[in-house]
């Protein structure tokens, strides 16, 4: 419903939202994988709803890699390579060798064309999938959660890969993941979906710090979301104290929502932050710790590289840059 965006050449858009927000349809339908019943999808100036569209040509400006692969077990990698082309584009079976095995050297794979998938790790079988989708040299290469089917650190190096890929053949990735992590990490911007409708679009940096609404910023990346009221331009209330921001445009006394990204808080004396409270629980995170303050009531979470030890009354303070206002939504 109301999905509206242009992907430029050579971007990497990552699509983003929790389980059953409608991300994978939305790319399916892209390569015509899902029907979709109003609206028009246009690829490379072809419309993919358009009756008369010959979908071999569309299956050559657009690749798709799946998130369990898809290979078939069957063949060797070498042949799953060749038999994408063959029957996609009609290319013969020399010309598709060539570029098959160009594809599998350009991933660091060549030595194991001869081998089943099964005779390979995740990772490889995954580089395999994406020099599949890519050896017709697609316009557009859609990655419906490439990565989730592999471990942590697998993963992050998969995504350096991943990355390394796409700007050597400069092609537009619209890449669908669950995890916010990786939106941030792979993405020249991001689409935020939600029940169906795209709820923000906007780079990595727009998305973390000036999130449109409370499910945005709890979603990407870790929120404290307090209720509060706007006094005027640049000057906010909430937890019983007023704060200087740099937000503005809001009515007088409007009741806002207040967004403080957990590693924006600073740690000082009771005596000397406007919040006060006592620390819950501390667990070490590796590179800071994450502390759970109980102030005025609320529970508020605090990322520092500072130990302090449960049952201390601490003080929190907070710059005026970090302290973000969205307009109340009821939920």
């Amino acid at each position: 419903k109301n999905c509206n965006v242009t992907v430029e050449k050579g971007e990497v858009v990552v699509v983003c939202g929790p389980s059953g927000s409608g991300k994978s349809t939305l790319i399916k339908t892209v390569n015509a994988l899902e029907p979709f019943q109003e609206g028009e999808i246009i690829v490379d100036g072809v419309s993919v709803g358009d009756p008369k569209t010959d979908l071999p040509k569309l299956r050559s400006r657009v690749g798709m890699v799946f998130q369990h692969f898809e290979l078939f077990p069957h063949l060797s990698i070498k042949e799953n390579l060749i038999l994408a082309q063959m029957k996609v584009l009609g290319r013969s079976r020399e010309e598709s060798l060539t570029r098959g095995l160009k594809l599998l050297d350009r991933v660091g794979l060549l030595k194991h064309a001869e081998k089943y998938p099964g005779q390979l790790s995740g990772g490889q079988q995954q580089r395999v999938a994406i020099a599949r989708a890519l050896v017709n040299r697609p316009k557009v290469l859609l990655l419906d959660e490439p990565l989730g089917a592999l471990d942590l650190k697998l993963r992050k190096e998969m995504q350096i890969e991943l990355k390394r890929i796409q700007q050597a053949l400069e092609i537009t990735f619209i890449y669908v993941t669950h995890d916010q992590e990786e939106a941030l990490t792979m993405s020249d911007r991001v689409v935020v979906m939600r029940d169906g409708n795209i709820l923000q679009i906007g780079t990595p940096q727009d998305i973390y710090n000036e999130p449109c609404n409370a499910f945005v910023a709890d979603f990407i990346g870790e929120s404290n979301i307090i209720d509060g009221i706007m006094h005027k331009d640049f000057l906010v209330e909430f937890a019983n104290d007023y704060f200087d921001c740099v937000d503005k445009g809001f009515e007088p006394k409007e009741r806002v929502q207040v967004v403080v990204r957990p590693e924006d808080f600073k740690i000082v004396p009771a005596d000397k932050g406007k919040i006060s409270g006592i620390v819950e629980s501390i667990i070490f995170k590796g590179v800071h710790y994450e502390i759970m303050v109980d102030a005025m009531g609320y529970k508020w979470k605090i990322h520092t590289t500072q130990y302090v030890e449960p049952g201390t009354l601490i003080g929190m303070d907070v710059a005026p840059m970090d302290i973000h206002i969205m307009k109340r939504t009821e939920e």
